[in-house]
Order: C-alpha cells, then structure tokens, then sequence
C-alpha cells in the first residue's frame, strides 16, 4: 500500500515496482489545464448551516470536532466502500473520506462559532506523485476529485488543505474541544477524550430527531427507489425460484446501485421458515411455489438517506389460509399502529396498539391465555414471545437513526412534526414452536412502512406500496403479468 504523508511522499509496497528519474519528469509533463466544472450551490447548503448554528448554540465557546471517518480496510490494502459518518455528513453535505469539520468560538461574534471543512486538496500533475502513484487518493487511480474551491463554492463552507489540520488540532489541543469520537483515530488522538464528547454525539442524535424540508425530500427520494427495487423482485420470482434468494438480493441491490447510493443496510430476502429469523442476511435458501417471501431492504439515496421497508409476499402471488390469517393480523396491528403515530403522542403508544391487537388476535386463536388481552395486566407482553422485536424506530441518514439520542427526547419522548420513523410490527412463528398450531408454524410475517409525522397525524411515505392482502395479491399479479 502506497501512504502519503505530510509532504505527500510515498512509501511504496514490495510488490510495486521502483520508480526511475526519468518516469517521475515524464509524468509531470505534457497535461492540459484541469477543466473545472462550474459550481452551483448545493441544494443541501443552506440547510447544512443552520443545523451548524443549532450545534454551536449548544457547544458555546467550545470548539467542535467532527471528522467524516476514513475508509476501513477489508483486507490487505483492499478497502469496503467508503461512507461518511452520518453527523459528518448532516452538518457539511460533503461525502469525501478523511474530511473534517471544525468549528471554532468567533471571537468577533460570541456564542458563535466559525466553521472551516478540511479535505484533501487535489494535487498538481506537475510538481506531485499522489496524482499517479497514490492508489487510494491518486486520481489517475480513483477519478478526478472536487478542489477547495470548488467544495466551498458548493456548500458555502470556508476550505482548508487537509495537510493543515494536524497543527490545527494541536492548537486546540488544551482548549476542551469536543470530538465525535469512533470515526477518525488521528483525529483522535490530537485531542485529549472529554466527558462532553460524549453528550456531542448525544446532541447530534437530539438535533436530528426532526427532519428538515430538505430531509424529507430525500427520504421520499429513497423510498421511491424502494418501490421500484420491490415491484423488480417481485418481477423476478421466477429466476430466483430457479435459483435462490441470492437472486432477491442481488435484484434488490442492482436497483439501490442504479437509482442510489447502496443498499441503506444488508437486504433480507427470507423465504420460508427463514423469515422466522430477524436478521436472516445469508439470503442463501430456496425460493418455493407455496412458501411467503419477507423481504426487508431500503435505497440508500444518493445523499445517504435510506427507506426501510419490508413486505410479506406469496411467491406464487397468492395467500394460503394459514398464511392469509397471520397475514391478516399483523396488517390490523400495523393499522392500529399507524393510527397512534400523532405529534404529542408518546413514542411507545404506537408500539401499545400494536401489541393489543396481536394479543387479542392469538388469545382468540387460542395461542394466548385471556390474561393476556389485558394491556395493564401482568400478562400483557406475553405476545413478544411471536414478535421479538419493537414496533418501529426513527428513520434518516442511519436506518436506526438518532441511536444516541436522550431517552426523553426518543424511547420515553412524545412524537413531533418531522419525526420520521418506521412502523412495523411482525409475528414470527417458529419451526419448532410447540405453543403454535402446526399449520402456522414456520410463517413469518412483517409489515414495515416509513412515515413522517405530520402537524395532525402521519404521512405514510411508503403507501406506493399495498399493505392490505387482496391488493398484494393484485399488485403482484400486475407485475407478474407485465
């Protein structure tokens, strides 16, 4: 692996062959003017710095720290596909690996702060190796990328020379600057740790609980390319039927490659007994006439917002009797659900009415002792044995976004205009599970939409995509037929 340091030399591996004299004065010679693009403002920029203002109204007098993160090695000199740190990306707009953020106390305005954004700056063609021996950075490598200039042009941010920042950060080493930690170990280790970078990152998870105009936008964005992602699925069953749910997965990513970014996090595509698995990522089982299909995936778009979405499909288009029954009661849980996502509302009500619901549904089936249709009484979480997980959580940048978040603002908080979350409750039946009837056993079933909350109730963001079961089985057969 090729490292560039502070004076951007290299140190090259022992598989690369030496450079001679005469190569490095050839390499420098002969290349035509860079052709700059022009810049046009973000549309994300304006947003970007007054989500910088509520930070620095929070942290006055301190310096902030906050890096994008760098790419991490998946083995040898071979790195995953770099993504930025969501708080990185929601305070700046900028998606360049080893960026940072620093917000300094403005001496000439106090209890503001001025913010300068470090990223690498492209390197001259005629007096540096990084443009051609750099395998990481290089562009001859890895694709042209945006100048200081440009970047500040475009997000409305002063720019500074990555290779400047090292000083910088000693300079603030004494002065109780506060670092979103976890993303950067250079940066790191600059700074002395604090107590308060913790409460830093828990104030970027409190600040990003509401969405802005622009945030919502990006996530009907990813939630549309969803929908597409779902409708090519369903499309596909025949080959994966042929194949397997890797031909699920693989459908699900081409359309999040082509209409996004990536995948928002590893696609479950369950078919059979696999959807009794939360979390069933091998996506490696049969695709069966006969069996359901749980399928949970989102679009990351392009500015790293991500859907979350998850559907319960016949694969041969149509309900059995069993798998109708248990289809039935989860989408009236989620109804329920849904109704309860109001602002003023308490987080966890939506999670009550779901759980209600399920619990008459399976003590009426016999699954449940009565005792467990009182929501007050000592049985009342009995259901949880079928459904494992909660009800829903917040959606955004991260698909369990604003994980940090206080609990009063969040889990023990009440919902508020902008909040944006998923709602999707579940019955999970396993294969051995003597409790259930042996005809429904081996049936998962999940509902999951995204929704914003509104100033009267909730906006389903995902309603291009049919809950009930009669328009499943219709909205499959218009697909299957096309």
């Amino acid at each position: 692996m090729e490292l560039m340091t502070a004076d951007r030399t290299f140190v090259t591996a022992s598989y690369d062959a030496d450079i001679s004299p005469a190569l490095k004065a050839f390499m420098k010679q002969g290349w035509a003017p860079d052709p700059i693009p022009p810049t046009e403002p973000a549309e994300v920029a304006p947003y970007a710095a007054k989500r910088r203002d509520g930070l620095s109204a929070a942290f006055t007098g301190r310096p902030i720290v906050v890096p994008a993160g760098t790419p991490r090695v998946r083995n040898d000199d071979t790195f995953y596909s770099f993504r930025p740190g969501s708080d990185f990306v929601w305070l700046t707009g900028e998606l360049s690996p080893g960026a940072v953020l620093v917000m300094t106390p403005d001496a000439d305005t106090p209890g503001t702060h001025v913010s300068t954004l470090f990223i690498r700056a492209a390197a001259s063609r005629h007096d540096s190796e990084e443009f051609y021996r750099d395998r990481n950075y290089g562009e001859l490598w890895t694709g042209r990328r945006r100048g200081l200039a440009e970047t500040s042009a475009a997000l409305g941010l002063p720019t500074r020379d990555l290779l400047e920042l090292d000083a910088v950060l000693a300079g603030l080493s004494a002065s109780g600057a506060v670092v979103r930690r976890g993303f950067d170990t250079d940066v790191e280790g600059l700074i002395p740790p604090n107590a308060d970078d913790a409460m830093l990152a828990t104030t970027l998870s409190d600040l990003r609980l509401v969405k802005d105009d622009w945030e919502i936008a990006q996530l009907c964005d990813a939630v549309a390319a969803t929908v597409r992602g779902f409708e090519d699925v369903v499309r596909e069953l025949g080959n994966a039927r042929a194949t397997s749910e890797r031909w699920i997965d693989g459908t699900f990513w081409r359309r999040a490659r082509v209409d996004g970014n990536d995948v928002g996090y590893t696609s479950i595509a369950a078919a059979g007994e696999h959807a009794c698995v939360l979390h069933w990522t091998h996506n490696d089982g049969p695709v069966r006439d006969g069996d359901l299909l749980l399928m949970d995936a989102g679009v990351e778009n392009r500015a790293l917002y991500t859907a979350d979405v998850t559907r319960t499909l016949p694969i041969n288009g149509r309900f059995s009797d069993p798998q109708r029954r248990v289809y039935q009661l989860v989408y009236e849980a989620q109804t329920a659900a849904l109704a309860a996502v109001k602002p003023g509302a308490h987080f966890r009500d939506y999670f009550r009415a779901a759980g209600e619901v399920m619990s008459r549904g399976l003590a009426g089936w016999g699954i449940l002792p009565e005792s467990a249709t009182d929501p007050d009484g000592p049985d009342a979480d009995l259901h949880r044995r079928y459904t494992l997980h909660g009800t829903g959580h917040m959606l955004g940048l991260d698909v369990h976004d604003c994980s940090k978040a206080r609990k009063e603002n969040y889990h023990e908080g009440v919902l508020k205009p902008g909040y944006v979350l998923t709602v999707e409750p579940g019955l999970y039946f396993q294969t051995d599970d003597l409790t259930v009837p042996a005809e429904l056993r081996g049936i998962g079933v999940r509902i999951e939409d995204n929704v914003v909350v509104t100033q009267d109730g909730c906006r389903i963001l995902t309603d291009a995509l049919p809950r009930d079961p009669a328009a499943v089985e219709a909205w499959m057969a218009s697909l299957l037929q096309d």
